[in-house]
C-alpha cells in the first residue's frame, strides 16, 4: 500500500515522509503523529499545524476534519511547544 492512499495524505507529503524516512503506511502508524512530525520538520522548515492533523487523521484512518476536539488541542499544544524549541 502507498503512503498516498492513506486519507489526508497527498504526493507531495508522502514525498516527504519517503525522504524523512517513512516508507510505508505501517512505519507511519507505528512510529505515530508526533515522531513523524518531528522528522519533517527535521527537514522542512516550513511543516505547518495542517500538516499534523494530516497525519493524525491518516493513523486513524478518517480525514483529519473528523479528528476528537481533545486530540487536536493535544496536537495544537504539541506543534506549539515544538515550534518554540525550532
Amino acid at each position: 500500500m502507498e503512503l498516498s492512499s492513506l486519507h489526508n495524505i497527498g504526493r507531495a507529503l508522502a514525498d516527504k515522509l519517503k525522504i524523512a524516512g517513512i516508507d510505508s503506511p505501517e512505519q507511519l502508524k507505528w512510529a505515530g503523529s508526533e515522531k513523524v512530525f518531528i522528522k519533517l520538520a527535521a527537514i522542512d522548515e516550513n511543516v505547518c499545524i495542517n500538516q499534523l492533523y494530516a497525519l493524525e487523521g491518516a493513523v486513524q484512518g478518517i480525514r483529519w476534519h473528523e479528528l476528537d476536539k481533545s486530540r487536536m488541542k493535544e496536537l495544537t499544544e504539541f506543534y506549539n511547544m515544538l515550534k518554540k524549541s525550532i
